[in-house]
């Protein structure tokens, strides 16, 4: 079991974090706007490269149909989570890093049936406190360095977690259709908080996030054409607003898109069109949020709107004009109130199968070469940057991988004092052709936390790659040495996804 842990750990790494990423999202939303506060976001956010461990482990033996198990789980983390928090353009950071911890769960799989994965329902909790342990630094200074405060924080998240999980209080989480789950001795409705840690567990186990979330990949694109906007508000009391429109797909990841900001205007016009990649079109919804520009204060959120992606046929473009709302709460009294109309475009293209027949070429010596018909028109360039081995710096190594194409850069996130790193990120590039005729770059950097300038950053090495054979065969995974390197290798893997 721990090897297997160890062996997944990179990709759980990754899943989870994303799960934190979605399900803190709409905590952070709330107070984006109040007591001064900008923006709320993630720095850094990674588990760390060690993974936890099983010191132990009990059965039961039971006559009914489930499994009970105990095991003993420690795990001494070098996690490093990072948020950054803007509040009147002041940007003020906490970090959580070095994380230790040891639980002694109690999990049971009931009932057991005939259908893969075997059980219907998970259900956990803790056999005894957890013993927690972490630095966390506040303005550059470890707070938890004080003994007092280390002292009661360690108690109350002992005292509160044993509160919510401690036996007999269950965490149960439905996993085959048909199961419901809920926190026993909880209203799940009662607390928004209680509700955001419910979606978390449950989708963690049961939800896309953990058996097809991690692995979706893009299916195909969304077209977005922002026409216009009607009877929008005043903001201000002296002038007309300043409004510009904001568009993400939920579920994402990436900075949101904008349109140009339309000066003192009530009505604007913008026209302006938008390629967003769609990974599932069944629960993805489309996010509209309206601004009006600020010179020097945060920017007033005017409305928004979303829109399901359900709701449209492939290749077939919908027009929507939409009653901008205050929130999507349904229960919020403030949507009562006018605030104007969005008209936008919809259009799904999703991404053609490749049921070409290569044709196989002989140049009459025996040497045959395969060449593939490329269907005109745009797709998605996937690159997945997943490792690199042997990389070594002059003054420090701290390798992050930076992408290079068409003048678009991507970067993955820095793991310190590393030779052998390992990244798994994917990046999106949207073009409207395919890129037959060109490179992509791939450099790996080094990169050190210091005040002064001097030898902060490094190259360790880069490697240009020709996209001919991505797009003729539509995929490659290589490893690659890298040019101005010793033995440095960095494994890739390239997709290509016509519309």
């Amino acid at each position: 079991m721990n090897k297997f842990i160890f062996d997944m750990w990179p990709f759980l790494d990754k899943a989870i974090c994303k799960i934190i990423r979605s399900a803190t999202r709409p905590i952070f939303d709330q107070y984006i706007g109040k007591y001064g506060i900008e923006s709320i976001d993630f720095g850094d956010l990674t588990l760390g490269t060690l993974p936890p461990t099983l010191q132990g482990i009990k059965v039961y033996e039971m006559q009914e149909k489930e499994l009970v198990i105990e095991p003993v789980i420690r795990w001494a983390s070098i996690a490093n989570v990072t948020v950054n928090v803007k509040v009147h353009s002041f940007k003020l950071s906490t970090q959580l890093l070095d994380l230790h911890i040891m639980l002694a769960p109690r999990v049971t799989l009931k009932p057991l049936v005939p259908s893969f994965p075997c059980f219907a329902n998970l259900c956990v909790s803790l056999m005894e406190k957890p013993r927690v342990d972490f630095g966390f630094k506040l303005l550059g200074g470890d707070v938890m360095a004080i003994p007092i405060l280390y002292q009661f924080v360690q108690e109350q998240i002992s005292k509160q977690v044993a509160i919510l999980y401690h036996w007999p209080k269950v965490i149960q989480i439905p996993i085959l259709d048909g199961a419901r789950g809920t926190f026993i001795g909880e209203t799940v409705n009662s607390d928004p908080w209680v509700w955001h840690k419910w979606i978390a567990h449950a989708t963690f186990i049961q939800g896309k996030e953990w058996w097809g979330g991690a692995t979706k990949k893009p299916i195909g694109i969304l077209r977005v054409k922002v026409i216009r906007a009607m009877d929008l508000p005043k903001m201000d009391l002296l002038g007309k607003s300043d409004p510009y429109v904001k568009l993400r797909l939920s579920g994402e990841r990436l900075p949101s898109k904008k349109t140009s900001v339309k000066m003192s205007n009530l009505n604007p016009e913008w026209n302006e069109h938008f390629r967003l990649v769609v990974k599932d079109p069944e629960t993805q919804v489309l996010e509209l949020q309206m601004f009006d520009w600020e010179k020097v204060k945060m920017h007033d959120k005017m409305g928004m709107q979303v829109i399901p992606l359900r709701s449209l046929a492939p290749y077939e473009s919908k027009l929507f004009t939409l009653d901008l709302l205050r929130s999507m709460n349904p229960n919020d009294q403030h949507n009562k109130k006018n605030r104007g109309k969005l008209v936008v475009e919809l259009t799904f293209d999703p991404f053609r199968e490749d049921n070409s027949t290569p044709a196989v070429i002989s140049d009459g010596e025996g040497n045959v070469s395969i060449k593939r018909d490329i269907p005109a028109g745009g797709g998605v360039l996937l690159v997945s940057v997943e490792n690199a081995e042997d990389v070594e710096g002059k003054r420090h190594t701290n390798p992050y991988a930076v992408v290079l194409f068409r003048g678009e850069k991507r970067e993955t996130k820095v793991i310190r004092k590393a030779r052998d790193p390992r990244w798994s990120e994917e990046f999106q590039f949207v073009v409207d052709e395919a890129p037959v005729d060109e490179k992509i770059h791939i450099q790996v950097r080094s990169r050190r936390r210091r005040l002064l300038p001097f030898h902060n950053k490094e190259s360790l090495g880069h490697v240009n790659i020709n996209l001919m054979d991505v797009v003729n065969n539509g995929r490659i995974n290589e490893k690659y040495h890298l040019i101005n390197s010793r033995n440095g290798k960095i494994h890739v893997e390239i997709k290509w996804n016509t519309v």
